[in-house]
């Protein structure tokens, strides 16, 4: 495998179930569909194996307003209401990715990425290291395998195929959060 590790200083992986309610916290780990995303934005064949881990997750307040106006016909007036929304975001987030071929890792490490929003960007590391899979089982962190065994849960639904029912299964490491001496 041709892996790319990817830093960035937060990032948010938006939970498919999420809603605006109040907390939406972020997820461990990318839905097929982000990696679908992840993939298209490199423009590369097939991303192998990923792995994500982060230092800590931040807990920030964010204003939303309704999609929709309100007349009051006494004030003449049109009002969108507000609310405040719970978010947490990943800190320091770093993402491994594994590719096939060469040629698609070398291609990714000339580009950034973000996770979920725009605004989350993480950056290449200089390098391309070949791994073998036993070597990239050991990075620490989480992964979301794809796909439907016993230990599936339903991850979400493919926005890019007709809002398929998405399977996978957690992996993470013995200690999958950044440590100290790793920052």
């Amino acid at each position: 495998m041709y892996t790319v590790k990817y830093n960035g200083h937060f990032g948010f992986i938006k939970p498919w179930t999420a809603v605006r309610d109040g907390e939406t916290f972020s997820q461990q780990f990318l839905t097929p569909s982000i990696i679908e995303g992840i993939r298209q934005k490199l423009e590369v064949e097939k991303i192998l194996r990923h792995r994500l881990t982060y230092a800590g997750v931040s807990i920030q307040q964010e204003v939303t307003q309704t999609r929709g106006w309100d007349f009051k016909k006494n004030q003449k007036v049109y009002r969108r209401y507000r609310s405040i929304l719970t978010r947490g975001v990943l800190i320091e987030p770093s993402l491994h990715l594994a590719f096939v071929s060469e040629k698609d890792a070398a291609k990714a490490i000339t580009q950034h990425i973000c996770l979920c929003r725009n605004e989350d960007i993480m950056l290449p590391e200089e390098e391309i290291k070949v791994m073998t899979e036993e070597e990239f089982n050991q990075i620490d962190g989480f992964e979301l395998r794809f796909g439907k065994n016993e230990n599936s849960f339903l991850v979400g639904y493919n926005r890019f195929n007709n809002s398929e029912p998405m399977f996978g299964w957690l992996e993470s490491t013995e200690n999958p959060l950044k440590s100290r001496e790793t920052l």
